[in-house]
C-alpha cells in the first residue's frame, strides 16, 4: 500500500514541477526575431494570395484555421482558401495601420491592426480592427486564427 502511494506521488511530481515555473514569453532579441519572422511570413502569405498560389496558401494556414468576419460568419481553412483564390477582400492583404505584435510562448505571436476592407457583397469599404494568431508548425509559421470587427462609422 505504501509502495503504491509513493509511486502515485512520484508520478505526479513532473506535472507539479511544470506548473511551478511556467515558461516565460520570449523577450528582447528573441521576441524581436519572432516578430521579424512573422512579418516576413505575412508578406509571403500576402504574395501567395495575390499570386493565387494554392500550394503556398495551404501551407500558410493551419489545418484548424478559423476566421470570424465582421458579420460573425466563421470560415474554416477550406473556405478561406476558396475566398483567397476567388480574390475576395481579406485582412491578410489589406493595407494596415496601427499594427502591433504580442509574443507568447508556444511560440505564438498575436498581431493586431486596423485596415480598410471592401465588403465582398457591395465593395463598400469599411474600417476594421483585426486580430491574427500565428503559431509555429513543423514547416514554420502558420496563421491559426483571425477575426475582424467592423468599426462604427462616425455620424
Amino acid at each position: 500500500m505504501l509502495r503504491r502511494s509513493l509511486l502515485a506521488t512520484a508520478a505526479l511530481l513532473p506535472a507539479a514541477a511544470a506548473f511551478a515555473h511556467p515558461p516565460q514569453a520570449p523577450q528582447g532579441a528573441e521576441a524581436r526575431r519572432m516578430i521579424d519572422e512573422v512579418t516576413t511570413f505575412r508578406a509571403r502569405l500576402a504574395k501567395a494570395i495575390a499570386d493565387k498560389h494554392l500550394p503556398t496558401l495551404k501551407a500558410c494556414y493551419a489545418d484548424s484555421f478559423t476566421h470570424t468576419d465582421a458579420a460573425g460568419k466563421i470560415d474554416d481553412k477550406a473556405q478561406r482558401l476558396a475566398a483567397a483564390m476567388a480574390g475576395a477582400p481579406l485582412i491578410e492583404t489589406a493595407p494596415t495601420s496601427e499594427l502591433g505584435f504580442r509574443v507568447f510562448t508556444g511560440p505564438t505571436v498575436i498581431a493586431t491592426g486596423r485596415s480598410p476592407l471592401a465588403t465582398a457583397a457591395d465593395r463598400k469599404t469599411d474600417d476594421v480592427r483585426w486580430t491574427a494568431v500565428y503559431v509555429t508548425a513543423i514547416s514554420g509559421w502558420q496563421l491559426a486564427a483571425s477575426q475582424a470587427t467592423r468599426l462604427a462609422t462616425p455620424a
